[in-house]
């Protein structure tokens, strides 16, 4: 009865749009629309504006229409539908995201052009009144320093000019899932103020209410209340001030606070399991003891602040001031018992601060100068690491130069020199090259990459009872460094634009868990007493990895006839890890050779959408499909293919300053689910077909 509902609802939706004459186009809508879909403004890879078919390297953009059009009220759900080079998986720990075959710690995020840090940074973007998202493949630490190895990802939200605009999107599924999101902006003269709020909740489920011990997988007499979505509920909160005191001067403050408290059940149960082998007939046994499965449940919080200000003395000099705060708190809710309901443990605290002054200096019509300073102080203090208080700071000296250098060959150049308190210095360049004729372009491009371990890697000290296993810090650590080399070829005319560009990645000095030798043990008395304790394991961790990912990524948009556009694209990657990795039997290291934990080799996306207008009534109907190959996991194996589509409309209408926007779809249309035991590495975590209702109002 839900599913005919549920098509009868949908098709009457559609059914009943007005059957006027069809509004024709006016050339500038159409215009406007080839420019925002085909042509967008982006400033991500080289940190100044560019068209995207002047720009010197290639920038993937996500438009505003097509969030809409796609029902994405996340940055994960928007970035897994609408690209191919990021995958999200999910176990036991959480959610998390893989970009290019390499985990989300080699990328980084920003928002409007600043440094998105600390933990859960997917889940703290508001993507109310988000304009567009633009996405750079390669490495760029040249210009944005630490951890940019894999690429970058830039949220550009909107910049609303009316006297008042306020704008609230909401987004109901099964399985309590609900998104809202309100913005309201207000223009008062020279003043400017911009104000998010965003909500997210979730129930936990579970498709396979079993979880697997032995080594064949059984799913036998092991049944598990721990659901493979943890239910939640958030709250984020936003605002931007902003003051434009003349054609030379403005300034802006900023702040935020983001909680999120996950809400798993108190009253789900596992079964521990226990093996016993008689010596006499060496016949294994199995004995099974139902256990509590959770007595806490982790709460989150962040607030940030900041400010800045913008000097252009002319239309050649742009000098820019930013400073910036985080500060994120993870915390243990226990509810084990009556005496610990509501009492708080503290898990970690970081504190990540930075200041950036940088200028763009267009010193000839041929040539455009960035270049800047920024200073970067971190700390950490950890009860579940064992860190009482650590700090680092990092000092960077940056440069880039854009040149002109014949009629349709650009050259770009750059350099970042960076002092760490515990790395020492470091240099990371990046430079390439773009070539235009008519509708094709062509770019090549060559970048160094470099990330400081963190203050967790360098001091974090793990204690796993269940597995008898100690981990140590290794405060000597050295940075990960990689070489990322890129080509690209595109061509757009006012209908299409296509891009295929190949890369590749070399990391070395990767950071991994090294478990130590017995002979390493032996010789040192407190490892000896750790061993004497009942630690069978004892690890550490070090720079023993090494990386090599090689792709190949196509797109390809379309705005065709008729209200149609088709939009899609594949994305290859061709992962090989090596990792030194202790022999038990004979005590000797080994060079194994993997995949890249959690990369997967095929992921192509599929969208068609069609728009249609009768008056003041806008009809959009979108198809919307994620195919993903096996995902391999060094501790769980592959997780099976899948594919998702989704199928969603909305009804706009519009009455002079006010929007209504209602719309309905169907979330997983095929009705894919993984059915693999709990804690297994997932293809897919959905619960299944799932009927969307939302409703956006604007004014």
């Amino acid at each position: 009865m839900k599913k005919n509902f549920g098509l009868l609802m949908l098709a009457t939706l559609i059914a009943t749009a007005p059957a006027a004459a069809q509004k024709t186009p006016t050339k500038n809508n159409t215009d406007s629309l080839r420019a925002s879909m085909l042509n967008p403004v982006v400033v991500t890879g080289t940190g100044t504006y560019h068209r995207a078919d002047n720009s010197p390297v290639a920038v993937k953009v996500i438009t505003a229409k097509e969030l809409q059009d796609a029902h994405a009220t996340t940055l994960q759900d928007a970035l897994t539908r609408l690209t191919t080079h990021v995958t999200t998986h999910t176990n036991g720990m959480g959610t998390f995201v893989n970009f290019n075959g390499v985990s989300d710690d080699y990328i980084v995020i920003l928002e409007n052009g600043k440094r998105v840090s600390g933990d859960d940074r997917w889940d703290r973007i508001s993507m109310a009144g988000v304009r567009r998202i633009e996405i750079f493949s390669g490495a760029a630490s040249a210009l944005y320093g630490s951890d940019a190895i894999a690429g970058v990802i830039n949220i550009i939200t909107d910049e609303r000019k009316d006297a008042l605009s306020a704008q609230s999107a909401t987004k109901v599924m099964n399985h309590g899932r609900l998104d809202q999101d309100i913005s309201v902006s207000a223009n008062a003269g020279p003043f400017t103020s911009h104000t998010t709020y965003t909500h997210r909740q979730a129930d936990n489920w579970q498709v396979n209410h079993y979880q697997a011990f032995d080594e064949d997988g059984t799913e036998v007499l092991k049944l598990t209340g721990r659901p493979m979505s943890a239910g939640f509920g958030s709250n984020n909160v936003t605002e931007r001030l902003e003051w434009q005191f003349d054609s030379h001067w403005s300034a802006y403050l900023r702040g935020s606070y983001y909680d999120n408290q996950t809400q798993r059940p108190a009253d789900a149960t596992y079964f521990s399991q226990k093996k016993s082998t008689d010596k006499a007939t060496g016949q294994t046994t199995y004995t099974y003891n139902q256990r509590r499965a959770y007595t806490y449940d982790l709460h989150h919080k962040s607030y940030t602040y900041g400010g800045g200000a913008r000097w252009s003395p002319n239309s050649r000099t742009y000098v820019y001031l930013d400073v910036f705060s985080d500060n994120f708190a993870s915390k243990y809710n226990y509810w084990q018992t009556a005496e610990q309901e509501g009492y708080e443990g503290t898990r970690k605290r970081t504190h990540y601060v930075s200041e950036t002054l940088r200028g763009i200096f267009r010193l000839a019509s041929w040539n455009k100068l960035s270049a800047g300073v920024e200073m970067v102080q971190e700390s950490l203090s950890s009860q579940s690491d064992n860190i009482d208080f650590e700090t680092t700071n990092t000092y960077n000296l940056f440069a880039q130069d854009e040149v002109r250098i014949l009629k349709g060959l650009e050259g770009v150049v750059g350099l970042r020199y960076t002092q760490n308190d515990n790395f020492g210095a470091a240099l990371t360049p990046n430079a390439g090259l773009f070539f235009r004729t008519g509708g094709l372009r062509l770019r090549a491009s060559y970048a160094g990459g470099y990330r400081t371990p963190t203050l967790s890697q360098l001091y974090a000290t793990d204690q796993a009872k269940t597995a008898a296993r100690y981990t140590l810090f290794n405060t000597s650590l050295k940075p990960e460094k990689n070489h990322f080399i890129n080509a690209n070829i595109e061509y757009s005319n006012q209908w299409l634009s296509a891009s295929v560009s190949a890369f590749m990645n070399k990391i070395r000095d990767m950071i991994n868990y090294r478990t130590l030798p017995q002979a390493e043990i032996d010789a040192d008395a407190a490892l000896t007493a750790l061993q004497d304790e009942g630690w069978t394991t004892i690890r550490q961790r070090d720079n023993i990895d090494r990386a090599t990912l090689k792709g190949i990524s196509a797109s390809l948009k379309l705005l065709l006839p008729g209200g149609l556009t088709l939009s899609g694209g594949y994305t290859f990657t061709d992962s090989e890890a090596k990792t030194q990795s202790l022999d038990k039997k004979t005590q000797q290291y080994v060079l194994t050779t993997s995949p890249v934990d959690k990369s997967v080799r095929h992921v192509g996306s599929v969208q068609l959408a069609w728009d249609h207008d009768w008056g003041n009534y806008h009809l959009n109907v979108n198809l919307n499909g994620h195919l993903q190959g096996r995902r391999y996991s060094s501790t769980y194996g592959y997780a099976d293919a899948y594919s998702q589509w989704d199928l969603t409309t909305r009804h706009t209408f519009t009455l002079r300053q006010f929007v209504l926007e209602p719309g309905v779809g169907i979330d997983n249309l095929l009705n894919q689910r993984d059915r693999s035991p709990w804690n297994s590495n997932f293809a897919t975590t959905s619960p299944g077909r799932s009927f969307i209702v939302s409703l956006r109002m604007k004014y």
